[in-house]
């Protein structure tokens, strides 16, 4: 089971690395005006979403496996695993809006501004804080 936790974690961190830079070329997106800009950030955008698309996948296949061989049955009454796979929903779900805002840009209808998506790109952030305090601290 260590091995399944491991490859859960490496799984989680190379998610993470496009959930974090992501958002932030959507800042960009929003700001820029130039059409040569504008194309090769559709590019990134869209490579980079389905780049981490498999990890995103191994990372909640990992995390189940986990919770089916022992987690739930050692953690089901603690309120800690509760919080956190609703985290684990809530980014699962992020990751989904991702996508529908990578295909607002990819076919010239986004209306919101850098700003919007400059706090956007905090989200991930403040998840992966929550889960990871939830899961080493284990509060309640």
């Amino acid at each position: 089971m260590l091995w399944v936790k491991a490859l859960h974690i490496i799984f989680m961190t190379a998610w993470f690395t496009g959930l974090f830079y992501l958002p932030r070329l959507f800042v960009h997106h929003a700001s820029v005006e130039d059409k040569a800009t504008h194309e090769r950030l559709k590019i990134m955008e869209r490579k980079l979403f389905f780049f981490v698309l498999p990890w995103a996948i191994l990372t909640v296949g990992f995390g189940v496996w986990m919770l089916i061989d022992y987690a739930w049955h050692a953690y089901s009454k603690s309120g800690w695993l509760h919080a956190k796979l609703f985290l684990a929903l809530i980014l699962v779900a992020y990751y989904a809006y991702c996508g529908k805002l990578m295909l607002d840009f990819q076919h010239d209808r986004n209306t919101r501004s850098h700003v919007f998506y400059r706090w956007f790109n905090e989200a991930s952030v403040v998840l992966l804080f929550a889960i990871v305090i939830l899961v080493v601290v284990k509060p309640f």
